[in-house]
């Protein structure tokens, strides 16, 4: 396969930031998590602006995410999304999550959220109890890799047919493609299995985008 330039992610990222400058409370959870011991958890700003776009672009109405952390990629599609979109959002942290309620309640979406802190797969089980089949329009799944399977499986009855789902990091800094080792990690294992099973998974139209650490479009056939 020919393989054209491959712009550096820095310089892109500092690109697309001069041309097109994101909301100064989205530069503002940006800035707060350069300095988070944890900061490099959170979406890379160029995915999300994709993932935002691509949920207006749908007319989304209806959002679920797994992972939340600080609340980067759920304050840009709230602030995105139409004023009477719902943003559903699976955390287990209590510390992430309040940082994040202080970004929404800036933002001035807060009253688009509705927050889960539990296992997310008990609160998509519920959700589906609760008749939210065929509901979300998009769903994001930032969320850590061991369950990915699980997610994704929970996930589908939730998601209507068209719908996206959008799984960052399947790239794992370029160890998908290395040769396989007995230590590798568990996440590692799921997701180089993820990635050669979804192609041929007949529910879907996937796309795998060299966005950030990798970034997978699922669409509900």
């Amino acid at each position: 396969m020919t393989v054209h330039y491959q712009i550096d992610n820095e310089v892109f990222a500092n690109y697309i930031e001069k041309i097109n400058p994101s909301d100064p409370i989205l530069a503002d959870i940006a800035a707060y998590n350069e300095h988070h011991p944890k900061g490099g958890m959170m979406m890379d700003p160029v995915q999300m602006q994709l993932l935002a776009w691509l949920a207006n672009l749908m007319n989304t109405k209806y959002y679920l995410e797994i992972g939340v952390f600080t609340g980067y990629s759920s304050t840009a599609m709230g602030l995105r999304l139409p004023d009477d979109a719902q943003l559903y959002l699976c955390d287990i942290s209590v510390s992430y999550t309040d940082i994040a309620r202080n970004f929404w309640q800036k933002a001035g979406i807060d009253n688009k959220i509705q927050l889960y802190l539990q296992p997310a797969l008990i609160t998509l089980r519920a959700l589906l109890e609760d008749g939210k089949k065929d509901f979300f329009d998009f769903v994001l799944i930032d969320a850590d890799k061991a369950p990915l399977v699980d997610y994704i499986e929970n996930t589908y009855p939730l998601v209507r047919q068209g719908g996206v789902i959008a799984i960052d990091n399947t790239y794992q800094k370029g160890k998908v493609v290395g040769q396989v080792k007995e230590d590798d990690s568990a996440s590692l294992q799921v997701i180089r299995r993820f990635n050669q099973d979804i192609v041929k998974d007949s529910r879907f139209s996937s796309v795998m985008l060299p966005l950030g650490d990798g970034l997978t479009l699922l669409m509900k056939k």
